[in-house]
C-alpha cells in the first residue's frame, strides 16, 4: 500500500505585528470611557464596572507577548477594536485566498515540482470569511492546480485533520499530492472588548503538501499515524453566521464573536489530549517519552507545557517543546504547522515527532512523523 509523507510547508506572516503594550493601551482606553460613560449605572449597582488589561496578566495567562494581523489600524482604535479589511469585488482574488497562496508558493517552492503534479487542495481553517465558493478552489486556481479542492472547519484542528484527510486521499491513490492550507485571519472573528480573550489571537496562513512515498524524493516526513477526536462541548463557540447576519457589536451579540470558558477548557482538553497522544503512540509501538519534538496547537502556554509533561514523563528540555505563542500567538488551525515548520531542521533520518491539535469542538488530531 502506498504510505503518505509530509513533502514540503510554508509560512505567510502578515506584515504587521501588535505588541501586547499597544493592545492594552487601546483596551484600556475602551475601558475608561466605557466607565465613564456608564458612572452612574455603575455607582447604583446596575452596571459592572470593567476591569483594565495588563502586559503582566497576559503574558501570565498565556505566555503571548505580540500577534502579527493583517491590520492593524482598527485594532489601536478604541473606537473601532477591530481589523479594518475592506470587502473586494468578486473578480479579484479573496483575502484569505490571497494569504494562502502566498504559503502555498513558499511549499511548492521547497518541494521542488511544479503545481501540476498536485491533484487536490484541501483549505482547512476555523475562520471561514464566505460559506461558498469555496476559498480552496480559489487557490486551486490561482496556482494552476487540476483535480478537485473543498473548505473544511474543524476549528483549531482543522490542519490536522486535513493533514489525515490529504493522507488519505494519497494512500488510496485518489491523488498523487495534496495541498493543504490553513490561512486564518482570527483577527476577524476575536471581541478586543472582553479582557479575558483580547489578547488571544493572531492572524497568519501555512501550507502543507502530502504526497505518496512511491513519488517523493529524499527528504520529507514518513506519516507514521493519524488519528481524529471530537466530543461535543459548548465552551468554545463562535455564533456568527448566514442566520445572524447583523455586524457583530455591541454587548448583546458577543456571542457572535470568540468566547469561551478558559478554566473549563484547560481542566477538560488537557487530559483528553495528553491521553489521545500516549495511546496512539502505544498502538503504533512508539514510545512517545522517547519523541524528538513535540508540535503542538499554540493554544495556550500552560496548556502546551502541561501536556508536554504528560507526554514526555517529564519536564521537556528547551526546544523539545516548541513554543511560538510569544511572537505569533494564538494563530488557530495553523498553530502546530508553524512549531512544526520552524522548528525541524535538526532532525537526523529515523528521528520521530508528533504534530498534534486541539480545539472547540472539542476536537484532537495527532499526526506521528518520522524524518525520511
Amino acid at each position: 500500500m502506498t504510505e503518505a509523507v509530509i513533502a514540503a510547508t510554508g509560512l505567510y506572516t502578515p506584515p504587521y505585528s501588535l505588541s501586547n503594550a499597544e493592545l492594552v493601551e487601546t483596551f484600556n482606553a475602551y475601558v475608561e470611557r466605557f466607565n465613564a460613560a456608564n458612572a452612574q449605572a455603575i455607582a447604583a449597582g446596575e452596571t459592572a464596572a470593567l476591569t483594565p488589561s495588563s502586559v503582566e496578566f497576559i503574558e501570565k495567562a498565556s505566555g503571548i507577548k505580540a500577534r502579527y494581523v493583517v491590520d492593524k489600524t482598527g485594532l489601536v482604535d478604541p473606537d473601532v477594536m477591530r481589523p479594518n479589511i475592506p470587502e473586494r469585488s468578486n473578480e479579484e482574488l479573496s483575502v484569505l485566498a490571497e494569504m494562502a497562496v502566498v504559503a502555498a508558493r513558499q511549499a511548492i517552492e521547497r518541494w521542488g515540482k511544479p503545481a501540476s503534479e498536485i491533484d487536490a487542495v484541501i483549505c482547512a481553517a476555523s475562520n471561514m470569511q464566505r460559506a461558498y465558493p469555496a476559498m480552496a478552489i480559489e487557490v486551486q486556481q490561482a496556482l494552476g492546480v487540476g483535480g478537485f479542492a473543498f473548505d473544511m472547519n474543524v476549528a483549531c484542528s482543522s490542519a490536522t485533520f486535513g493533514i489525515k484527510t490529504a493522507a488519505d486521499f494519497v494512500t488510496s491513490g485518489s491523488a498523487r499530492a495534496v495541498l493543504m492550507v490553513n490561512p486564518e485571519i482570527c483577527s476577524g472573528h476575536l471581541n478586543f472588548r472582553d479582557r479575558d480573550s483580547h489578547f488571544i489571537f493572531g492572524d497568519v496562513a501555512t501550507a502543507v503538501i502530502v504526497e505518496a512515498s512511491d513519488r517523493a524524493g529524499a527528504g520529507g516526513w514518513d506519516i507514521l499515524g493519524t488519528r481524529l477526536k471530537t466530543q461535543f462541548s459548548n465552551n468554545i463557540r463562535n455564533n456568527f453566521g448566514f442566520l445572524n447576519r447583523a455586524a457583530p457589536e455591541g454587548v448583546g451579540a458577543v456571542d457572535k464573536l470568540f468566547v469561551q470558558e478558559g478554566r473549563k477548557v484547560f481542566r477538560e482538553v488537557v487530559p483528553l489530549v495528553s491521553d489521545m497522544i500516549v495511546e496512539h503512540a502505544g498502538d503504533l509501538g512508539i514510545d512517545p517519552t522517547g519523541l524528538k519534538r513535540l508540535w503542538l496547537h499554540q493554544a495556550n502556554i500552560n496548556m502546551n507545557e502541561m501536556i508536554g509533561r504528560k507526554v514526555l514523563g517529564r519536564d521537556p528540555a528547551p526546544g523539545e517543546n516548541v513554543i511560538i505563542l510569544d511572537e505569533f500567538a494564538n494563530t488557530s488551525s495553523a498553530g502546530s504547522i508553524i512549531a512544526f515548520h520552524r522548528a525541524n531542521d535538526d532532525f537526523a533520518p529515523g528521528e520521530m515527532g508528533l504534530i498534534c491539535s486541539f480545539g472547540a469542538g472539542y476536537s484532537a488530531g495527532t499526526v506521528f512523523v518520522r524524518k525520511r
